[in-house]
């Protein structure tokens, strides 16, 4: 299992990825758009190889943009990180 935490900015994401024990395993400060989405998925290809989207627990703050679909791509749990937006 594959852990991505994203703090989202305008020009910006600042992206942790932790194994299933909460180990950090990469950090990151990643530009918008599609050469941080790139490079996102560099740092999940080195430290998460091939996962199957079931094995992939996203969150972000926020539930539009590009990012978050790219996101979606990886993971079936996207979750908004936003006061009161968690499901389950």
């Amino acid at each position: 299992m594959l852990l991505i935490g994203d703090d989202w900015a305008e020009d910006h994401h600042d992206v942790e990825l932790q194994d299933e024990a909460g180990r950090k395993l990469a950090a990151a400060t990643l530009p918008e758009g599609v050469t941080g989405i790139g490079r996102l998925h560099e740092l999940i290809a080195r430290h998460g190889g091939e996962l199957d989207p079931g094995k992939v627990i996203v969150g972000i703050e926020t539930d539009r943009g590009s990012w978050v679909q790219a996101l979606g791509v990886l993971s079936r749990d996207v979750g908004d990180t936003r006061a009161g937006c968690l499901n389950g």
